[in-house]
C-alpha cells in the first residue's frame, strides 16, 4: 500500500528524478499512498529546555521507523541556558528546510542543475504578547520575511515558476501562511 521510491539513476541536484516521477504516478494512481503522518513527542528537561523524540512516521498506511532527538532551549536573555536553538528558530528552520526541498526538487524535475540555494528568514516578536502584558499585542509574528537566493542553469522565468509552485505546494509554507486548526487536549496526571 505504501509508496515506493524506485532508484533509477537520472539524478539532478542529488534528486533521482525518475524515482520522483514514479512516486508521483503511484500517488496519482492510489491517493492513499500519498497520506503521510508525522508525530513527535516532547519532554521537559528543566528550566526552558526540552527534548523532542521522533520514533517513526506513516506513509501510505505503513509505519516507518526512524530515530532522532531534537534539543530546544532559550537564549540566556530569555531565561534559558543557550544550549540549543529556541522554538522560533526551529519554526523558521522547518519552513526553510521544507521550501528548500521544493526548490531543489522543482529544479531537478525541470532538468535545472543548481549551484546555490540559500534561504534567509526572520521575524520579530513583541514579548508583551507572550508575557500577557498587553491584550492588544499578538504573542506571535505579524509577518515573517524570507529571501531565497538561487543560482543554476535555469532562466529567471523558470526560477520564478518554481518559486510560485513552491508557495502553492510546500506543506510548511501552507502551515505558516494559512490558519491550521489545532486540537489540544490536556491530561492532568495524579
Amino acid at each position: 500500500m505504501s509508496v515506493t521510491a524506485i532508484k533509477q539513476g537520472n539524478v539532478v541536484n542529488g534528486v533521482d528524478t525518475d524515482a520522483l516521477k514514479n512516486i508521483i504516478e503511484q500517488v496519482k494512481d492510489d491517493p492513499a499512498k500519498g497520506l503521510v503522518e508525522f508525530r513527535v513527542k516532547s519532554a521537559w528537561k528543566g528550566q526552558t529546555r526540552s527534548e523532542t523524540s521522533i520514533d517513526s512516521y506513516k506513509i501510505g498506511g505503513k509505519e516507518v521507523q526512524r530515530r532522532f532527538k531534537i534539543n530546544v532551549d532559550e537564549p540566556l536573555e530569555l531565561l534559558g541556558e543557550n544550549t540549543a536553538p529556541n522554538p522560533q528558530e526551529y519554526l523558521m528552520t522547518a519552513l526553510n528546510a521544507c521550501i528548500m526541498v521544493g526548490y531543489v526538487a522543482g529544479a531537478a524535475v525541470n532538468g535545472i542543475a543548481l549551484s546555490k540555494v540559500e534561504i534567509e528568514t526572520s521575524g520579530q516578536l513583541d514579548l508583551r504578547g507572550f508575557l500577557g502584558l498587553d491584550p492588544n499585542v499578538k504573542p506571535g509574528y505579524e509577518s515573517i520575511q524570507y529571501v531565497v537566493r538561487i543560482k543554476g542553469n535555469g532562466t529567471a522565468e523558470q526560477f520564478r515558476e518554481i518559486h510560485e509552485n513552491v508557495m502553492k505546494t510546500s506543506p510548511n509554507y501552507f502551515n505558516i501562511s494559512q490558519p491550521v486548526r489545532l486540537e489540544g487536549k490536556l491530561v492532568v496526571e495524579a
